[in-house]
């Protein structure tokens, strides 16, 4: 998908009008409307204040990453890579559990 798309995309799972989102980075919803057409490209600067209000990565507007990245899971992912290696693998020895139990909920349901 596009920048355009996906910021609409986001936008929209936000609840947020183009009004709103322009307030939010300092324009004008009428400019919020044309990056969503792809007619114009925000600086990078702008491009940054669109993914920090609608809570998602650059990675994911640019078109990067499939996965909307929300701003929390990456803090904490970010705060995971923190810690000692111990810590870190207790971490990802209940995050596999969890998703492997929550895969099998799902394969029965």
């Amino acid at each position: 998908m596009t920048f355009g798309e996906n910021v609409a995309l986001a936008r929209k799972k936000k609840g947020f009008s183009q009004d709103e989102l322009a307030k939010k980075v300092g324009t004008i919803a009428v400019t919020i409307g044309r990056y969503e057409r792809n007619e114009i490209k925000p600086s990078i600067d702008i491009a940054t204040k669109i993914a920090d209000a609608l809570e998602v990565s650059l990675d994911y507007l640019v078109g990067s990453s499939d996965a909307i990245l929300e701003k929390a899971l990456v803090k904490k992912i970010t705060d995971i890579q923190k810690l000692s290696e111990e810590d870190k693998i207790c971490v990802h020895k209940m995050l596999d559990a969890f998703l492997r139990d929550s895969k099998a909920k799902q394969a029965y349901s």
